[in-house]
């Protein structure tokens, strides 16, 4: 849906003079000392996939505001291409940038942005009415979007009038109203107090489950950037050091700035069981007890995952099939003692599972909606991941 390819930002009178020492590499730092120009993006490449939340994080002064007004060319860049459907926006005249910015693209502002001469529902329609749509047809859209948003009732009021997190749910519902494919969100949520941003976080992610736009979210917040995203990309000094799905950045950070920032989050609220779980180490088709056994010893465990047409049924253990070869009972497999051992899913925060994990003597098999086994979550598995697993560079 959007790439961006080789861009770059120099602020300042003539940064065309000074680019080609941007080029040799000099250091933010250095370019600033000798030219006043600051390098604000230094060779920025990123796509973000059509319906995705792409989360674009860095503290401040990492160039992560900057970078998200180029996606929208309310700066424009020194250097680089910004494609949008395999289409340069760069090259767009004032009249083709207007139009894009009208239907197109969308967005959400760390302080609302809202117009307070306006009433709530007017400021929800207001991107309709740039458009020229009918006052009857953009009130009545405009209304639909408040009820989505929870503000169903509140059309008369004026923002002064609602609460920080009501005004943001106003700003979210004008973004959506116009239908715009591509969303930015710049900060939408930091100025909210904790639980009102969590709220509008939850609000958000059970939009996009319906919805699918794609969004662009700016934070400098780590665990937000790791609840929304489908993809990080971490910004420091206006160069990107690091992208990738979540748990790839906590796991496998790239460097030691990436590493300060995710040494403290909570990964067990972070990850999930499908970014720890490993393949079944034994998996019994088999219907006989012969059968059964002759599949277990093949495998280095001393236990099985028993499944059939119906999918996952329970854990079988050597001990209970070697006892019945012994007994001479070689009927169907079915007929002898099955262990039950709790399921887990593969979307579960691993913080759910810990104490089945810690109850049982087996790895939890992991199991989708139809009850088909996808793998097994050992105490091993959890502990290398929760425990303080260092990074080398």
């Amino acid at each position: 849906m959007i790439q961006i390819k080789g861009l770059y930002k120099l602020f300042g009178k003539q940064p065309e003079k000074v680019m080609p020492r941007v080029h040799r590499g000099e250091s933010k730092d250095q370019i600033l000392a000798d030219t006043a120009h600051t390098l604000g993006l230094r060779d920025i490449n990123l796509e973000v996939n059509a319906g995705e939340i792409f989360v674009i994080m860095g503290l401040s002064g990492s160039g992560k505001s900057t970078l998200i007004r180029h996606f929208n060319r309310l700066i424009d860049p020194t250097e680089g291409e910004i494609l949008v459907n395999g289409t340069d926006i760069t090259r767009y005249s004032a009249k083709e940038l207007e139009a894009f910015r009208q239907q197109k693209m969308s967005m959400v502002f760390q302080r609302f942005g809202l117009m307070p001469h306006r009433s709530v529902i007017d400021n929800v329609a207001y991107g309709l009415a740039v458009q020229g749509v009918a006052k009857a047809e953009r009130l009545k859209k405009a209304g639909q979007w408040l009820e989505t948003v929870g503000l169903a009732g509140y059309e008369q009021q004026y923002p002064a009038q609602l609460s920080g997190g009501q005004q943001q749910r106003v700003g979210l519902a004008r973004a959506l109203c116009t239908d715009a494919e591509i969303l930015l969100m710049d900060e939408a949520f930091s100025a909210l107090d904790p639980l009102i941003r969590s709220e509008m976080q939850d609000q958000l992610i059970a939009l996009q489950s319906k919805l699918h736009k794609t969004i662009v979210f700016i934070t400098h917040d780590l665990d937000e950037a790791l609840r929304l995203g489908d993809r990080i990309a971490i910004l420091k000094d206006g160069e990107l050091v690091q992208q990738g799905a979540p748990e790839e950045i906590l796991l496998n950070p790239a460097t030691e700035y990436v590493e300060a920032f995710v040494k403290d989050v909570n990964r067990a609220r972070a990850l999930t069981v499908e970014t720890v779980m490993k393949p079944p180490a034994c998996r019994i088709t088999a219907e006989t007890i012969d059968e059964a056994l002759s599949q277990m010893k093949k495998t280095s465990e001393d236990f099985g995952y028993y499944v059939n047409d119906e999918g996952y049924q329970g854990v079988i253990l050597q001990d209970t099939l070697e006892q019945a070869v012994l007994n001479g009972v070689h009927r169907k497999l079915s007929s002898i003692s099955i262990e039950t051992v709790p399921t887990i899913q593969a979307d579960s925060i691993l913080e759910a599972v810990i104490p089945d994990t810690l109850d049982t003597d087996f790895p939890l098999p992991v199991v989708d909606d139809d009850g088909q086994l996808q793998g097994q979550l050992s105490r091993s598995s959890l502990a290398e991941v929760l425990g303080d697993v260092s990074t080398s560079h």
